[in-house]
Formats: C-alpha cells, structure tokens, sequence
C-alpha cells in the first residue's frame, strides 16, 4: 500500500482544488465578459439580485453549483481513505473516474450538450461510490 500522502486520491484532490479555482475564474470571467452587468455590480456587494443574460454564463454557474454540490463528499471520501490508509484499488480508481467526469461535465454543461451531459454526471457519481466501498471494505 502506497503512503497516504503519495496516493492518487490525494494526487487527485490537489488537481480538484486547481478544477475548482479555474471554474470559479471562468464562471466570474463569464459575468464580466457578458458586459451585460456593469463593473459597478460586479465589484460592488451585489445586494440587487442581477442575472447576466449570457448563455454560457448561466451555464457556467449552474455547472460550478454542481460542481459543489459532490465535492465536499469526494473531499471526505479521500481524505478518509488517505487517514485510514485505504488508498489504492477502487478509492483509486474512483477518483480519477470522478475528477474526469467532472471536466467532462463542465465541458459538456458549458457547450450545451443534454443527455450525454446527465450520463457524464452519474459517471461522476460512480465515482463516488467506488471510494464509499473502498472505503467501507
């Protein structure tokens, strides 16, 4: 067995940390971009509820929503297997079938592709499951 701190889901959750930043970046670039809410509102505290009106905008803050949604389970589910000493085999693999499933998703989400999208995201889910058993086994 692999040392914790060595283990691809560790590995992994440095590389989900970096998918998260980009994803915030790229949403918060997005309402700029837009130029449909002024810079006043986007640097001011957004006390007014706005909404851009940009496709991709919307579709990149309801996939970074998604996002957050699953990851502070895959969070536990790696930080449980790295202290439990349970990296490796499935944990491992679920990992990687989960943080690839996740640029897939965003991907697929921001391009506007529906059922292939929905697939991708139980995939994600899977993932999941696979560092539950490992973990619970």
């Amino acid at each position: 067995m692999e040392a914790a701190a060595e283990s691809t889901e560790i590995w992994v959750l440095g590389w989900s940390a970096v998918l998260v930043i980009a994803h915030i970046l790229a949403q918060a670039l997005s309402l700029d971009l837009s130029g449909d809410l002024s810079t006043k509102y986007l640097l001011g505290p957004r006390d007014e509820q706005r909404v851009s009106k940009s496709v991709v905008a919307g579709r990149l803050m309801r996939s970074l929503n998604n996002m957050l949604e699953t990851y502070p389970v895959f969070i536990g589910l790696a930080l449980a297997l790295a202290v439990t000493g349970k990296t490796g085999d499935l944990g491992e693999v679920g990992a990687v079938v989960w943080i690839v499933a996740r640029v897939g998703y965003t991907i697929l989400y921001v391009t506007g592709v529906p059922v292939l999208r929905s697939i991708v995201w139980f995939v994600s889910i899977a993932g999941l499951v696979l560092m539950v058993v490992r973990l619970m086994t």
